[in-house]
Formats: C-alpha cells, structure tokens, sequence
C-alpha cells in the first residue's frame, strides 16, 4: 500500500495477513474499524482525507463530517477525544501512524504487522479496559446516558459500549 494523503507522504506498507484475521493472542476488539465507523467516532472528522488507503465500505454508511469536527456525528453526541496536538505532545503519536491509535488499527485490522509498534499499541489498547470497569461499577445495565463520554471512548477504541 501505497499512502500520500495530507498528513504522510511517499509511506509504504505490505500487509502480512489477511484483512481483520490472525490478530496477536491478547488484542480482541469488539468492533471493527468499518463497525466503530458506522457508529460514529472522533466526531466524524479522522479519515476523510486518506479514504483511498481503507476499503471503500467502510465509508458507505460511516456517520462523517467532511467540513469540521461535529459531535453529533459520534454515537452519544458528546466529544470524547483530545486534540491531534494534544496526542503529540504528550507522545501518545507512535510512527509510521501519525493520526494514532485509531490509524494503527485500521492499518492493523487490513493485514500491516510491525512487531515493535503493534506491541505499544496493544498494551495502550488493554490498558484502556478501565474505562469499561468503571462503567460497569457506576451505571446500571444498559444506561446509556450514563458516563457516555466514557463509553464514547469505549467506542472509539474499538470496546463494545453497549452493556
């Protein structure tokens, strides 16, 4: 694959495996990048300028924002994300994927396999499992109007929010 979009120029990558299998033992998203698209994420403003590199349906029925950020493109209608600037300054940006973790994902669920990166972000996306033990604590059943910033964030690193 190769990328030239706005934001990464002349990358190239092969995939060694096929699309959305043979994930590393300890990585279990309950969604995929297609799924978490459909839902409504990052306020429908994350991939619009790189479509090319992703399968086209994934944007058939993905909840986006062409123009600017919109939060009522994501799923609970609230914002749930900190700033591109945010992520690179506190570092959380890992190479070659400079939109983050959501990119490496994508990337990773059509097959790209970079053992070192691949193992940072796996470990940033189990940790993130506390969000989910904090809902359960604090909401009832199936209250999605409970924490639903959380559960926003649940979503866009690919857990199931709906619980």
């Amino acid at each position: 694959m190769l990328v030239n979009d706005k934001m990464q120029q002349g990358y190239i990558y092969d995939y060694a495996e096929p699309t959305g299998q043979n994930f590393a033992k300890e990585f279990t998203p309950a969604l995929s990048p297609q799924q978490m698209l459909e839902l409504g994420v990052f306020e429908g403003h994350y991939l619009n300028d790189c479509q090319a590199e992703f399968p086209s349906q994934w944007f058939e029925n993905a909840r986006l924002s062409l123009q600017q950020p919109d939060i009522s493109a994501n799923y609970f209608g609230i914002k749930s994300r900190l700033s591109l600037q945010e992520w690179q300054r506190c570092k959380w940006i890992i190479e070659p994927d400079p939109r983050g973790w959501f990119q490496w994902y994508c990337r990773y669920y059509m097959g790209r396999r970079i053992q070192n990166v691949d193992a940072v972000q796996i470990k940033r996306w189990k940790s993130f499992k506390r969000h989910e033990a904090q809902v359960r604590l604090n909401c009832l059943p199936m209250d999605l109007d409970c924490r639903r910033r959380q559960r926003q964030a649940l979503l866009q690193w690919a857990y199931d929010p709906f619980f």
